[in-house]
């Protein structure tokens, strides 16, 4: 295997486990019946799924946010502070799909 389809998988195989692990973290942080116990349960053993994973560098802001956002959750904070953290997250990820009202197309809603 050449070195770039190698250094691509690797880096899409960190990504998924990052989104995979934020994604469990923020729907435990989310549910109603959140418990500080079972969350860090969940927490560490997604660590350790995640920890075998070789952690690749990172170029986006995206990616780079999110890898953040995986340190601060392991490392054992208040929950309003990781909602604060998921919910710029969620933003950050959003933001590369926001358009502006002047480029959408000017005829949708004319009918």
């Amino acid at each position: 295997m050449n070195t770039v389809g190698y250094d691509k998988f690797k880096r899409v195989k960190y990504l998924r486990g990052l989104e995979k692990f934020a994604k469990s973290a923020i729907n435990g942080l989310k549910r109603e019946d959140y418990d500080e116990e079972q969350f860090r349960v969940r927490v560490a053993k997604n660590a350790e799924i995640l920890a075998k994973i070789e952690p690749v560098y990172l170029d986006s802001a995206y990616s780079k946010a999110l890898e953040k956002f995986v340190n601060l959750i392991i490392a054992n904070n208040d929950r309003n502070e990781l909602l604060d953290a998921a919910n710029s997250l969620e933003k950050l990820k959003n933001s590369k799909t926001y358009k502006k009202d002047k480029h959408k197309n000017r005829y949708k809603d004319e009918d």
